[in-house]
């Protein structure tokens, strides 16, 4: 198994049992990433195969961006091991913008997001970037759960897991059909003890 996922195994970060997503279907396993940024050795550990990965693109990198707030801690991680400038970007008025910092025009910068579905959300930090005369170069992330079918409009440059986390409709749910699992519904206080018993 890929050791990212030991990892995220150990801090709780993947989960795995009988979860509701927000967009009303089922699933069999969740990331739940801060749990990750508690344990920074071990975010650390991850965040080094991806350093690892655009190092080996040899990419001409200025910046370093995370969208808040599950980009920041990455975003800063992977600055810190490239020995690159790491910023974030952050909501006003529900609207994507570079409140604290700037991009230099010309510079050059790369999205770090902790999972990445579809990469519709990184559009706004694409937008942000380029807006500031930036140029966006690509993603990277902990976890890709992009699909082949629908890939990220923004270049995934590297992450340090790949995961097919299967959804089903409700109606559809064979852990429903099984009834052995108690459904957790995200961001409950007793997702994690619930969770726990499938790990």
């Amino acid at each position: 198994m890929n050791n990212a996922i030991e990892i995220l195994k150990e801090c709780e970060a993947f989960l795995e049992g009988h979860f509701l997503l927000s967009s009303g279907r089922h699933s069999s396993a969740y990331c739940q990433m801060a749990y990750l940024q508690q344990h920074p050795a071990q975010c650390a550990k991850v965040m080094e195969q991806v350093a690892d990965k655009v190092r080996a693109l040899g990419l001409d990198v200025d910046v370093i961006v995370g969208p808040a707030m599950g980009g920041i801690v990455y975003a800063y991680e992977l600055g810190r091991q490239l020995g690159k400038r790491a910023i974030f970007t952050e909501r006003v008025d529900n609207v994507m913008t570079l409140k604290r910092f700037a991009i230099n025009p010309g510079e050059k910068c790369i999205i770090a997001e902790d999972v990445v579905t579809t990469g519709i959300s990184s559009l706004e930090t694409k937008r942000v970037i380029e807006e500031a005369g930036g140029e966006c170069l690509g993603i990277v992330c902990v976890v890709d759960r992009t699909k082949e079918e629908a890939p990220s409009p923004i270049p995934i440059l590297a992450s340090a897991a790949k995961l097919d986390l299967p959804n089903y409709l409700p109606e559809e749910c064979p852990i429903c059909a099984e009834g052995k699992l108690p459904l957790v519904h995200l961001g409950s206080r007793k997702m994690k003890e619930q969770a726990k018993q499938t790990l």
